[in-house]
């Protein structure tokens, strides 16, 4: 895995929130809390960067579990304000009106986009801008919302794997609770995100930094990393179908006619 400074990235991150802020004259951020840590990082980085006084954490669960209580340590830990939504009712309400019973995927990004939708009236209403926790494992393979968890102004983890986000959720202070806990996006009871990507987090950083970043031939990563070349074209092919997830809308080019 490439060799990071992370006392250096910690600085990056703090001083590109304060920056981004300023220059959209916000007066904070609201974050997603979910319990993981990914957004409890992003907490921890928002108030070094801005103090406790201009962050607003959301805790928005679907199901009661452990991960409620965990999202209230990570913003009673920091003193930032938090205010928890239950999100079922409303994401009850949407299926009713839908008229057919979506699958539990679908039930997932219906969640997603109802978190979105509620960090960004809190944002309209307080001045501030969303901050998103997605990191770059997550967004080189899809493993997000389009529209929802994918949606926020500024993602100051997105550059960072996810086994660095733990390195620098040590760093940062982050309770060893979450750090422990595993990975999940907290879509349906039971899920956990390695299950549903397929590949641990730490194999898949490995092979996404040689495929992506080193630009590695598919046999010289699966040689080097002692796996089968079909796990890394596993994980090329995440890349490859998620590629409409990383960039805006496109349309055909329209050829002018001249007069």
């Amino acid at each position: 895995m490439r060799s990071l400074n992370y006392e250096s990235a910690v600085e990056k991150i703090v001083d590109f929130i304060s920056e981004k802020v300023k220059e959209a004259d916000a007066d904070g951020v609201v974050i997603g809390i979910s319990g993981g840590i990914d957004s409890a990082t992003t907490a921890y980085l928002a108030v070094k960067a801005l103090g406790k006084e201009r962050v607003l954490g959301l805790i928005m669960p679907y199901y009661e579990n452990q991960d409620v209580e965990d999202a209230k340590l990570v913003c009673e830990s920091l003193g930032i304000e938090y205010k928890v939504i239950n999100i079922r009712p409303i994401v009850d309400a949407f299926v009713q009106s839908l008229g057919f019973r979506p699958d539990k995927k679908s039930l997932g990004n219906i969640m997603a986009r109802v978190r979105m939708i509620l960090l960004y009236a809190h944002a309209n209403a307080k001045n501030y801008l969303v901050l998103g926790t997605s990191n770059r494992s997550e967004f080189l393979t899809g493993y997000f919302t389009k529209w929802g968890d994918g949606a926020s102004d500024y993602a100051p983890l997105i550059n960072l794997y996810k086994t660095e986000v733990w390195e620098v959720a040590k760093l940062v202070g982050v309770p060893e609770r979450i750090i422990e806990k595993k990975p999940t996006a907290g879509l349906w009871e039971g899920q956990t995100d390695e299950d549903e990507l397929g590949i641990s987090y730490r194999l898949l950083d490995e092979i996404l930094w040689r495929l992506v970043d080193l630009k590695m031939p598919k046999e010289k990563i699966a040689q080097e990393l002692g796996v089968s070349i079909e796990r890394v074209e596993y994980v090329e092919n995440l890349v490859k179908r998620s590629e409409h997830k990383r960039r805006l809308p496109q349309g055909p080019e329209i050829p002018l006619t001249h007069q």
